[in-house]
């Protein structure tokens, strides 16, 4: 599992999220390093809402069709909040998606305390061992949790927590101004992962920042959603077929992306 770890070790690590088997398997053919799951994507894809209502055993499933379909490029999975609020019950999923082939994981505070999290931190590193590379989402930006000058620092002193309680990352999403991102940098001794967000900088001013991990979310399902319904939309007033090609990958092309059965 050593391999998704050393894609922080140094430059920054552009991440692509994806929903399935087939999203990864295009992620891989157009070069990606390693892929992450989208929590949202997945979700939406099995046709259930974001949010900790996927059934964990789906969340595995989806874990073995993308690690399949990625052909040995690492796989971290968007494990939500964790599916549950026992610590213990939240390591034995860890280990089903960990046995499924997943070298990392993200799990998120949301509207949990801290110490939760660290918690649940805690019990998935003492079930699955030193390998797994645990990103710890802070989700005082999103939440928009105290003032805007003060999210820095508590991002970094949640941070100390979760690397406490044996986190190797820490996403701070919705995090866009360049002062913050420095000043977060210096503030934690772990890899920082930004999410890509209207107001972000480009990739290569983040990697001179120190910046180690930038993720697609859920931006690039969200935007593949968005031209399937405005295709249907078309398809369904008045039948038409020829913007359905427009853009489109040929059968022939996707096909051949897929791995072989077995």
């Amino acid at each position: 599992m050593t391999a998704f770890r050393d894609l922080h070790r140094s430059g920054l690590l552009i991440l692509p999220n994806v929903w399935d088997g087939g999203s990864a398997a295009l992620m891989r053919s157009l070069g990606a390093k390693a892929v992450a799951t989208t929590s949202a994507g997945v979700a939406w894809a099995l046709g259930w809402p974001d949010g900790d209502a996927l059934p964990v055993e789906r969340v595995t499933q989806a874990t073995r069709d993308v690690v399949r379909a990625a052909q040995g490029l690492p796989v971290s999975v968007d494990f939500e909040g964790g599916y549950s609020d026992d610590p213990a019950e939240v390591a034995a999923s860890a280990r089903t998606v960990v046995e499924a082939g997943a070298q990392g994981i993200n799990i998120e505070d949301g509207g949990g305390s801290p110490e939760l999290l660290a918690a649940k931190i805690a019990a998935i590193r003492a079930a699955v061992g030193p390998d797994l590379f645990i990103n710890a989402r802070c989700d005082v930006w999103l939440r928009g949790v105290g003032e805007a000058g003060t999210r820095v620092a508590e991002a970094a002193r949640r941070g100390a927590i979760y690397r406490a309680a044996g986190a190797d990352g820490l996403f701070a999403p919705g995090l866009v101004d360049e002062a913050g991102i420095a000043e977060l940098v210096k503030a934690t001794d772990m890899p920082l992962n930004l999410l890509a967000f209207p107001g972000l900088p480009d990739a290569k001013t983040l990697a001179g920042l120190g910046v180690r991990r930038l993720s697609a979310g859920s931006g690039i399902v969200g935007a593949a959603l968005g031209r399937a319904a405005a295709l249907t939309r078309g398809f369904l007033e008045d039948g038409r077929s020829a913007p359905l090609m427009e853009g489109a990958l040929g059968w022939g092309e996707l096909n051949a992306l897929m791995p072989e059965a077995r």
